[in-house]
């Protein structure tokens, strides 16, 4: 079986550059998913060397598209297939310190309920072993493809 850092990240999500906010995919079990992403100056959500919040949250839907993206091509009863997942929900969102111009962060997401094409996670982004936010997300998955109808 593939383990999840022998994954291409563009070979688990929807999204494509310059929209891709992690880069591998370093943890998966059931129940949590981990991703590492170093914050570049070119990145579409930086200003003046800073991420701003709303970069935070899409690394952690991305987080939870990786998480997806991972059972769809490794889970046998799966077809394989990428679907387009949207954020329903963020509760208790807390943010600590925003990243700076070449941190690593270093998200996780467990999940708290997985029902139907709803998923509740709990989430806890890091740099360096400092936690930097901390929400409740909930993501719909589509039945919807990248580039199709």
């Amino acid at each position: 079986m593939m383990r999840p850092e022998d994954f291409d990240i563009l070979d688990l999500l929807p999204q494509r550059p310059p929209f891709i906010m992690v880069d591998r995919l370093t943890y998966y079990d059931p129940v949590i998913t981990k991703t590492a992403f170093r914050v570049n100056g070119d990145n579409l959500f930086c200003r003046n060397g800073v991420m701003e919040e709303s970069g935070l949250i899409e690394n952690i839907a991305q987080t939870c598209a990786a998480r997806m993206g991972y059972k769809e091509k490794t889970e046998p009863q799966r077809d394989g297939t990428i679907k387009i997942g949207f954020i329903g929900m963020i509760k208790t969102m807390l943010i600590f310190r925003n990243p700076h111009v070449g941190e690593t962060l270093e998200t996780t997401v467990e999940i708290r309920e997985d029902v139907f094409n709803a998923t509740l996670v709990r989430t806890k982004v890091e740099s360096g072993g400092e936690t930097l936010a901390t929400c409740e997300m909930k993501i719909y998955l589509t039945d919807k493809v990248p580039g199709g109808s």
